[in-house]
């Protein structure tokens, strides 16, 4: 079987204002440990690694080019000496990357060490917005970091964008567009902005000293972005997410395909043959305990829930869910299980079928993107 592994870095130098993710700020004291315990915990499923094919490895965060290099280096050094990976060239290996936390030395030990692919988390290229979102960095440093890693040869770069940030204007976000756009990159994701629950932006917007942009506003600032990329040679192939082709995010597509992948790290999680579990967010009980005691199952899925999920997760993609594919996974067909639900959301205009997929109209992805919960 195919899977992917998802490393969790949880250091960072400051958390932004809108994060909720399990991450410590300034907390570098305990990386040295924290990474002994990770290549532990991969030691500890080496049996799963060796009769699986690894076909994807995604470090993310945190910020995981805020700790030393050689930690990374370390990693991936472990996942090899014990994962089964047939075709190492093909290996898609991607590391969440913060302006302002990297060197050419830095940037250049990652590409020594396998990884292929950047994900560099830019936001917005107004100085104010990133100030307000709690960033540690200004444009300025986010092209220093994107020029360093293209001098170092990184050519699979991805730029992250934000959509309904409060004070942001249309403008704001054509001036990011045109000039990350100008930049290159291979893929460009624009996420809108959750607010969680417990943020020091939810308490910001909360006491009025932040206004969110008005739901109209947001779908325009979306219906721009979506055709501004698509003019430049982008595919809009996810809710947010726009590639040149052949480089969209293999280890993102194969989530959304339902296939399996294995999490190392705090609060890192897993979805292997139906089951999902997570890894214990108290970092301390993650650094003493073994691997098994600090898994938690969320859930256990009959072949019903799976095909509720595959569905779910298809319809996140521009493609759709491919009829064939269904019936080819799962026995049935998608259109008869479905299709109390697919009527109404046809006559509804949320989403179209055709001769082997079913996917979003244009008005099902504006809402898709604005209340995905509620869509679906």
């Amino acid at each position: 079987m195919e899977i992917g592994i998802y490393v969790h870095i949880p250091f960072c130098i400051k958390k932004c204002y809108y994060c909720d993710f399990v991450s410590y700020a300034n907390s570098f004291e305990m990386q040295d440990d924290y990474i002994k315990k990770l290549k532990q915990e991969i030691e500890e499923n080496k049996e799963y690694l060796k009769n699986n094919e690894i076909t994807t490895i995604y470090i993310g965060g945190g910020t995981p080019s805020s700790i030393k290099e050689e930690h990374i280096k370390e990693i991936l050094e472990k996942i090899f000496e014990v994962a089964n990976i047939k075709n190492k060239e093909k290996l898609e290996i991607t590391i969440e990357v913060n302006p302002g936390t990297v060197t050419k030395e830095k940037l250049q030990m990652f590409k020594n060490c396998g990884i292929n692919r950047l994900s560099i988390g830019l936001q917005s290229t107004n100085d104010e917005l990133l100030k307000q979102l709690g960033r540690i960095h200004n444009y300025n440093q986010f092209l220093d970091t994107y020029n360093l890693a293209k001098e170092v040869g990184f050519e699979n770069i991805n730029v992250d964008l934000m959509l309904g940030i409060p004070n942001q204007k249309i403008e704001d976000l054509k001036d990011s567009l045109e000039k990350i756009v100008k930049l290159k990159p291979k893929h460009i994701s624009v996420y809108s902005l959750i607010v969680e629950e417990e943020t020091p932006i939810e308490k910001m917007i909360n006491s009025g000293k932040l206004k969110l942009p008005e739901e109209e506003e947001e779908r325009n600032e979306y219906h721009y972005t979506k055709n501004y990329l698509e003019l430049n040679g982008y595919k809009h192939y996810e809710i947010s997410n726009f590639a040149i082709d052949g480089y969209e995010s293999k280890h993102n597509t194969n989530c959304w395909k339902q296939k399996s992948y294995i999490g190392f790290g705090i609060a890192s999680h897993s979805y292997i043959n139906g089951v999902r579990y997570s890894n214990t967010t108290d970092l301390k009980q993650y650094l003493i305990k073994s691997s098994k005691e600090i898994k938690t199952i969320h859930e256990k899925q009959n072949k019903e829930d799976m095909q509720k999920e595959y569905m779910m997760l298809g319809l996140r993609m521009l493609d759709g869910v491919k009829i064939s594919e269904f019936k080819a996974k799962f026995g049935e067909n998608p259109i008869f299980l479905f299709r109390k639900e697919l009527e109404k959301l046809v006559n509804e205009e949320l989403i179209e079928i055709d001769l082997d997929n079913i996917k979003l109209t244009n008005k099902g992805l504006d809402l898709a993107n604005l209340v995905w919960e509620e869509f679906v």
